[in-house]
C-alpha cells in the first residue's frame, strides 16, 4: 500500500519473528529422541538452530532499531482521536457527576445511553464526527454538570498514575541497565537492503 511508510521492513520484522518462534521446534524434536545422550544430531542440530537463532534474533532487533529511529508521532492525529472516543469514554464519569448533583442514576444511565448510541449512530453509519457532548449540552436534564463537563473530559484524567508510573519504571529500571551500554547505544542501525 503506498501509503504505508516502513511496509517492507516491518513485514520483514514480522517474517523473521515468525521464523524465529518456529526454530524452537529443532532443539524440542531432539530432546525428544535423544534422552540426554550426546549424539552426533545434538551438535549437528545446535550448530545451525543456535546460530540461525542468533542471527535472525540480531537482524530482527536491527530492523526494528532502523524503524524506530525514523518514527514520527503526529500529535494532531491522536489528539483527533481521542476527541472522536473520549466522548464516550466519559460517560461513566458523567452519570457519576450527575448522581453527585442528585439526579437518579437510573435515569442518568438510560438518558446517556440513549444520547451515545444516538452519536454512535452519527459516526458510524453517516461518518460524521463524535456528537455527544453537544447533545449533552442541548439536553436540560444534564444542565447541573454542564459547568464541569470540561473536566470531565480532561484527557489526563483517564491516565490515572501511568506517567508517574513510567518515569518511575524508566528510572529505577531500565536507565540503570542500559548505563553499562551507554558507550555503544548511539549506534545507528544501518540497513544494507
Amino acid at each position: 500500500m503506498p501509503y504505508k511508510r516502513n511496509p517492507m521492513r516491518s513485514e520483514r520484522c514480522c517474517s523473521l519473528a515468525r521464523h524465529l518462534m518456529a526454530l524452537i521446534m529443532d532443539p524440542l524434536q531432539t530432546a525428544s529422541v535423544q534422552w540426554f545422550e550426546r549424539t552426533l544430531d545434538d551438535s549437528a542440530n545446535r550448530r545451525i538452530c543456535l546460530a540461525e537463532a542468533f542471527l535472525t534474533a540480531d537482524t530482527i532487533l536491527n530492523t526494528l532499531q532502523n524503524i524506530s529511529e525514523g518514527l514520527v508521532v503526529y500529535p494532531k492525529v491522536i489528539e483527533r482521536r481521542i476527541r472522536q472516543e473520549l466522548p464516550f469514554m466519559a460517560t461513566e464519569n458523567i452519570i457519576m457527576a450527575m448522581v453527585k448533583a442528585g439526579g437518579n442514576r437510573q435515569d442518568c444511565h438510560e438518558k446517556i445511553r440513549v444520547l451515545s448510541q444516538q452519536a454512535a449512530a452519527v459516526v458510524k453509519q453517516e461518518g460524521g464526527d463524535n456528537d455527544l457532548i453537544e447533545r449533552i449540552l442541548a439536553d436540560a436534564y444534564f444542565s447541573p454538570i454542564h459547568s464541569q463537563l470540561e473536566h470531565l473530559l480532561d484527557p489526563s484524567s483517564f491516565t490515572g498514575r501511568a506517567s508517574q508510573q513510567v518515569q518511575r519504571f524508566l528510572e529505577e529500571e531500565v536507565y540503570p541497565l542500559l548505563k553499562p551500554y551507554e558507550s555503544v547505544m548511539k549506534v545507528k542501525a544501518e540497513l544494507c537492503l
